[in-house]
């Protein structure tokens, strides 16, 4: 009888715990702003970045963490919850108190919902002809490699793969052997044209550990997969921060990574974009760098899923 139930167990279909997945929308940052996109965020992180948007980011006993003080009765989805404001704002994809928000499919259901999003349920638009890009982001979704490769295989199956794939990740994750073998499948067939890594380094602001932050060897395994990617940093524009951007950067650049540097002005919302993006946005430009305005709040305002 235990042998029966194990092999009922090797055969069950996994599935996969995941945030949110959202369409209809464009991507709002870095390199690829304003291109239409489709978005799975998975579930999980290994960072919880508690000191964004405090007033003083290295003095935890002064934070303000709205997350923790939420009565997450109220809400019966994700999508319900309000951005927020100090702290990571999506630590909805990682909290335990929100977890059971959180969904749960098989690679084929979640395949089939992301092409459910798009006219014609195909990447490229049916007027248009343009490409839609898929990204995958988190929470951490280099934590979640199976489930992006058992996705991937779901399109490969329907003759529906994307294009051009954006991981948006910390950059402290290694990549494992299942997603680096289809992910080198589909590019060198030219099935997928680009996978592209915007990774966020997270610096002193994030209230996170620089050594563990820090891993310049990860990113170039993640270039020698696909060397297409940037830089993306969340500052303050103090000049502790501008520090760490130089010193991040010139590690990255020992270990081979050439890619682009952008600066996004910290501020999950609007109103704390405004009072600091002009000042930051002016010392990123004399140091060289490009400016990431969250372009996505702009548009559609302080809500989730867009």
């Amino acid at each position: 009888m235990v042998e029966l139930i194990n092999k009922v167990r090797e055969k069950r279909t996994p599935e996969f715990q995941y945030s949110e997945l959202f369409g209809n929308t464009f991507q709002g940052e870095g390199h690829y702003t304003g291109v239409k996109t489709v978005w799975y965020r998975a579930w999980g992180c290994n960072f919880e970045c508690r000191g964004f948007g405090q007033e003083d980011p290295t003095s935890p006993e002064t934070w303000v963490l709205p997350f923790e003080d939420i009565d997450v009765e109220q809400y019966k989805s994700m999508e319900e919850l309000p951005v927020f404001h100090t702290g990571c704002d999506s630590s909805y994809s990682w909290a335990q108190k929100f977890k059971h928000l959180a969904h749960k499919d098989t690679a084929e259901v979640i395949a089939n919902k992301i092409l459910d999003l798009q006219p014609g349920r195909t990447w490229a638009h049916p007027k248009s002809g343009q490409e839609t890009h898929m990204a995958f982001t988190g929470g951490e979704p280099m934590m979640s490699q199976s489930a992006i490769a058992a996705i991937m295989e779901e399109w490969e199956k329907l003759d529906q793969l994307p294009k051009y794939v954006t991981i948006e990740t910390n950059g402290t994750q290694a990549i494992r052997a299942p997603f680096k073998a289809i992910f080198e499948r589909l590019l060198s067939s030219g099935q997928v044209k680009e996978l592209f890594w915007s990774v966020s380094p997270k610096l002193y602001l994030s209230g996170e550990d620089w050594e563990q932050a820090i891993q310049p060897d990860i990113l170039a395994d993640y270039a020698d997969l696909c060397n297409a990617g940037q830089l993306k940093y969340v500052c303050n524009g103090t000049d502790r921060n501008w520090d760490e951007v130089e010193e991040a950067t010139a590690m990255y650049r020992q270990a081979g990574i050439d890619w682009d540097v952008w600066i996004m002005p910290v501020g999950a919302d609007v109103e704390m974009q405004e009072s600091h993006q002009a000042v930051i946005s002016d010392q990123a430009l004399a140091r060289g760098y490009n400016v990431a305005a969250r372009v996505h709040c702009w548009v559609y305002g302080n809500v989730l899923g867009k």
